[in-house]
Parts: C-alpha cells; sequence; structure tokens
C-alpha cells in the first residue's frame, strides 16, 4: 500500500473526530444558558475568520476567479438553507434531544440526498441504496425507542430539530455538489460564499426577530461554541484537503466522516454524564443509521 491511501483515511477520520467530538462543545454550550441563534453566529464568524484568512494567503487578489452570477446564487443559496436555517435547528435539536441522538441523525442526510436527487434529477434507486435506507429507517426506529439522550427527557416531535437540520443540510450539499460542477473556484472559495450568505442571514434574523439580546449570554457559553466552531473548521478543511488528493475517493472518504456519530456517542458516555444517557438502544440505533448511510453513499 502507497503513503498516499493512508494519507486519506488520515485525513477522512480528522473530520469524523472533530465533528464527532464539536457536539459535545455544543451541548455544554447550551446547557450553561446558551441560544441556538448565539451559537450558529459564533461558529460561523469562527469559520469565516478561517476560511477568509485562508483564501488570503492561498490565493491573494487572483481568488474568485471566473467566478459568476449563477454560481454565486447556488452557493449563497446553499448556505441560507443549511448555514442558517441547518444550524439553527442543529442546535435546537442538541438541546432538546442531546448531542449523541442529535449527530446520529444527522447523519441521515445521505437519506434526505438520495431522495430529492430522486424527485427532482430523475436518479434511480439502486438495490444497494434502498436496502440503505430501509436499514437508516430502522435505526430511526430503534433511536424513538431507546429512550437515551438529554437526561431531562425528550418527546418523540422533538426529533423532528435534527431530522429537519439533516433535510436542510441535504438540500444544501445538493446545491454546492451543482455549483461546484458548474464552476472552476476551488472549494474552499464555495466554502466561504456558503458561509458568508449563511452569516447575513443570521444576523438579519437576529436583528429583525431577536435583537441584540441574542448575544445577551453567559460568558462560557461564548467559549464553548468558540472550540465547536474551530474543531469544525479543522473537519472542514481536513476533509476538502481528503478529497483534493488523487486517491480521495467519494466512496472512501465519506463512508469515514459518517462515522461521526459513533464518535459522538464515546464522548458522550465519557464526557457528559450528567446531561446525557447512552443506552444499548441509542448505540443500536445510531450503527444501524451510519451503516445505512453509508451504503446509501456508496
Amino acid at each position: 500500500m502507497t503513503g498516499a491511501p493512508l494519507e486519506v483515511l488520515a485525513l477522512a477520520l480528522v473530520p469524523a473526530i472533530f465533528w464527532g467530538f464539536a457536539p459535545i462543545f455544543d451541548k455544554r454550550g447550551m446547557a450553561a444558558g446558551g441560544g441556538s441563534v448565539q451559537a450558529s453566529l459564533v461558529v460561523v464568524v469562527v469559520e469565516l475568520f478561517c476560511y477568509w484568512l485562508a483564501i488570503a494567503v492561498l490565493y491573494g487578489r487572483s481568488a474568485f476567479a471566473g467566478l459568476t452570477l449563477e454560481v454565486l446564487v447556488v452557493f449563497a443559496f446553499a448556505g441560507v438553507i443549511g448555514t442558517a436555517i441547518g444550524r439553527i435547528t442543529i442546535f435546537v435539536g442538541v438541546d432538546k434531544v442531546g448531542a449523541s441522538l442529535n449527530s446520529t441523525i444527522l447523519s441521515t442526510r445521505p437519506l434526505f440526498a438520495t431522495l430529492i436527487a430522486l424527485v427532482f434529477l430523475g436518479e434511480p434507486l439502486g438495490p444497494v441504496t434502498g436496502v440503505g435506507i430501509l436499514i437508516l429507517v430502522a435505526g430511526l426506529s430503534v433511536l424513538t425507542l431507546s429512550r437515551g439522550g438529554d437526561l431531562g427527557g425528550w418527546r418523540p416531535r422533538d426529533l423532528l430539530w435534527p431530522i429537519a437540520a439533516a433535510a436542510a443540510f441535504a438540500v444544501a450539499n445538493v446545491s454546492r455538489r451543482y455549483g461546484m460542477l458548474e464552476t472552476p473556484i476551488s472549494a474552499l472559495e464555495a466554502v466561504a460564499i456558503n458561509e458568508t450568505a449563511g452569516l447575513i442571514v443570521l444576523v438579519a434574523y437576529a436583528l429583525t426577530v431577536k435583537g441584540t439580546a441574542v448575544l445577551s449570554r453567559p460568558r462560557e457559553t461564548y467559549l464553548y461554541f468558540l472550540g465547536s466552531g474551530l474543531l469544525t473548521t479543522v473537519a472542514m478543511l481536513s476533509l476538502m484537503a481528503a478529497l483534493g488528493l488523487e486517491e480521495g475517493r467519494i466512496a472512501v472518504v465519506d463512508p469515514l466522516v459518517a462515522t461521526a456519530p459513533l464518535f459522538t456517542l464515546l464522548f458522550a458516555a465519557v464526557l457528559l454524564r450528567d446531561l446525557e444517557r447512552v443506552t444499548k438502544g441509542v448505540v443500536g440505533g445510531a450503527a444501524l443509521v451510519v451503516v445505512g448511510a453509508v451504503l446509501i453513499t456508496i
């Protein structure tokens, strides 16, 4: 085996581990008095600072060469749906059902992306994809009956928050894929446009609906969300690096990244004992969801 495949595996495991650990910060931040809009703003600001700094260093004045209005609109749309709406629902989900359940249900993104492709792009469902969907749905059913997650308890309808987040990210990912196929700009530049549009919408929403009071949260919550933002940034950059390598095929990278919920379960069982309950049902359901997501991706 050459060194390149090992490099791909290492780069793909970084987002799995970091995205598995970020929900721990999210849960701690929300439990300490943080809010979903505040958390979304902090995480996106941290990401954008790192992305724009990287673009300035790597591309300089040649950044965004060849960008068209159509592609700009596509990535802006993805930012509104994924970064703004998706992130807010993520943090609400973490607060209501817990980091372990929320992270697991977010892994159902491939299910929604497949359904979108089926309806709007006419892409057929293969037998492996069909089996993956069945396994994934079974996993969701097990999670619903697991009674794990947040120690304060939750109602089955609370699962709609992470499901909505998964659907939002699926719509955004389909849009991003279309945009990447239509433009010569790099993934880093595309992500910067995406997150910038999302931040604009988040700020507008906060000022219009919530006002500046949205930022009046305990100081420690900002530290938790700052940590989550840094983990998310490193995870995204590592993912892009993995996909940028010659051997970084989607079929290799995505299944590894999809194991993030398993890391969340491990971290939650150790670090969130005072806030969450990781039951056998949660572990079993998470395993089924990950297997289903991998089969759908492949």
